[in-house]
């Protein structure tokens, strides 16, 4: 017969067994999950109600409809980048910038792009910042039945934004946002070397194509991180059982992958006039026979950054505080990336309670 204390050497521990015991539990979720998501449909995004009041061509202008019995008086427009969707404002409920927005009292107009057909290869600068975004201000001072217009630009949709605004000098923007835009492009190094001069045949690309593909687009986010991808699956799997993580992992997948293709023309401006001459930073950038002097915004300016932008470093945004005439300017540096900045956990707790803040003490 065993004794008592061969009995306790041989007993196993509890924690031990609770810990394999949840590792096959999870193991098996992993796999029911796992097979769950390969069968799922596209990412549900975009859903607060929204009317298109405006299409044309590669684009789409919304109105949201209002979420709150009281709105202040200066309607909001948000600019995207031409090569993303603008559902990132409004991935699902809880998870939507616009709908935050909208709860809390502003009227919210949307610029959205569709990939642009083969009649609008030709589009360049002057056709977004001097054609495009003024008419759907015009829309927007007629629907709402106010002049002024409170503008917010995300990345290159922050380009556009400070072009039109540098250029309409007299209004009627009354208050400027930009999330991420670069300024300085030479600071963008590792595109920088993505389209060195020495091997990147702009023209000779964009004039064969005429709209250039979203993959070459994509190619060069790849270049920033190349194991991004290989990356982000591992993560995916490692919390393929937590539907939290997974439901936000396929929005934010959904809206990487359905990068937009660009004009060929409009391709070509941002290599050759941007990230080659940085002509934006040095103010020698012309655009429909306009010098574009960002000492010509004098409104006031909100420029948010994220402090570990892989796209747009700070080095890269800071300048536009140094540009600007503004003498209202606040620049502000939140934790997260490029797109946590504006979608996500972070942008929940930090940018968007600082982004009210700003704007509402500016818009009655």
């Amino acid at each position: 017969m065993a004794s008592p204390k061969a009995e306790a050497a041989v007993a196993p521990d509890e924690s031990w067994v609770t810990r394999v015991r949840e590792e096959i539990e999870r193991a098996v979720q992993r796999s029911v999950k796992g097979a769950e998501y390969l069968v799922a449909g596209p990412a549900t995004v975009g859903t607060t109600p929204k009317d298109v009041i405006h299409n044309r061509g590669t684009l789409s202008l919304y109105h949201y409809r209002p979420m709150a019995d009281e709105i202040y008086r200066i309607p909001l427009l948000l600019v995207m980048a031409t090569t993303n969707k603008a559902y990132i404002f409004d991935l699902a409920p809880g998870q939507s910038l616009v709908e935050f927005l909208l709860k809390a009292g502003y009227d919210v107009y949307v610029i959205d792009w569709n990939p642009p057909r083969a009649d609008e290869a030709g589009l360049r600068f002057e056709d977004y910042t001097q054609r495009f975004i003024p008419d759907c201000v015009r829309r927007v001072q007629e629907h709402s039945g106010v002049q002024d217009v409170n503008m917010i630009g995300y990345c290159m949709g922050g380009v556009l934004a400070t072009i039109y605004a540098a250029t309409h000098g007299d209004g009627p923007v009354k208050n400027l946002v930009c999330f991420t835009t670069p300024i300085d492009f030479s600071k963008m190094t590792q595109f920088q070397a993505w389209s060195d001069k020495r091997h990147f045949k702009v023209d000779e690309m964009a004039d064969h194509m005429g709209i250039v593909p979203a993959p070459i687009i994509t190619s060069g986010f790849d270049a920033l991180r190349p194991t991004g991808r290989l990356t982000g699956t591992i993560r995916l799997w490692d919390n393929i059982w937590n539907d939290a993580y997974v439901k936000q992992y396929r929005m934010m997948d959904r809206w990487g992958t359905e990068t937009l293709p660009l004009a060929g023309a409009y391709f070509k401006q941002t290599i050759k006039s941007l990230m080659w001459g940085n002509e934006l930073y040095t103010g020698t950038l012309k655009v429909g026979g306009k010098t574009v002097d960002l000492g010509n915004i004098k409104v006031p300016l909100l420029s948010i950054v994220a402090e570990h932008d892989h796209i747009v470093p700070y080095d890269c945004a800071h300048p536009l505080m140094e540009k600007v005439g503004s003498t209202d300017k606040e620049e502000v540096i939140l934790k997260g990336g490029h797109v946590s900045l504006v979608a996500g956990p972070n942008a929940v707790k930090r940018m968007w309670p600082k982004l009210d803040q700003w704007l509402g003490e500016r818009s009655t």
